[in-house]
């Protein structure tokens, strides 16, 4: 029996946290009758050169930590995504292994630098998140999309203001996805995970960047 509004006889207004996970689903569902994870770039592709700013600042070159070894890349949709917290605590806890292995291990989100400062202080992660305003990084790994004028208004409801989190009003977000770039700047591994509701595994990585690490030493 639905529950009413006191004295209206009406539906009672869904809750934030009903809204967001509407949201969530719709998106997922919304993501796969789109195909948009099947034009994310895959293995051997060649990976687009950054230069973004992290959540303090600081300017990051893909150029230049690839002079030092490959990368590890997350593309993280925004604080508000449980999922996707978890795949960067999930990837937080990988850190130090890959970074024994001679790899960097990057997050890439369309949030700005104090949104980001906010999603690592929560998380409680030491990764760095680097800021892709209007998600140009994103677009060049085929990750982008854009939020549908139908599910803006759920977002809205559950809390989650794209403009105000992100800096600007294109309603853009990045697909969950990884990515592992080896020295030469090629695609040697790629997840891509169009169920924003669901953590990805990240068993994928370690062994990819363990095998750049023997070959390197080799």
């Amino acid at each position: 029996m639905k529950s009413a509004s006191a004295g209206t006889g009406l539906p009672a207004p869904k809750s934030i946290e009903e809204n967001r996970s509407r949201a969530l689903r719709e998106g997922v569902e919304y993501l796969i009758a789109s195909q948009q994870a099947e034009r994310a770039l895959s293995a051997g592709a060649r990976a687009p050169s950054f230069r973004l700013a992290d959540q303090d600042g600081a300017t990051v070159s893909s150029e230049f930590l690839l002079n030092r070894g490959p990368i590890v890349l997350t593309f993280y949709s925004g604080t508000w995504s449980p999922a996707c917290n978890h795949d960067l605590v999930a990837l937080d806890q990988l850190r130090p292994a890959i970074r024994a292995r001679g790899a960097e291990v990057l997050a890439i989100s369309q949030q700005t630098a104090p949104e980001n400062r906010r999603a690592r202080s929560l998380a409680g992660v030491e990764v760095p998140i680097l800021g892709d305003l209007g998600g140009e990084v994103s677009l060049k790994f085929g990750v982008r999309w854009v939020v549908p004028e139908l599910l803006r208004s759920l977002h809205k409801a559950g809390g989650v203001d794209l403009p105000a989190l992100n800096g600007e009003e294109s309603w853009t977000l990045p697909i969950p996805a990884r990515f592992v770039v080896d020295r030469n700047g090629v695609i040697v591994y790629s997840e891509i995970n169009p169920d924003q509701t669901r953590p990805s595994d990240m068993r994928g990585i370690l062994p990819v960047v363990d095998h750049l690490h023997r070959h390197r030493l080799g």
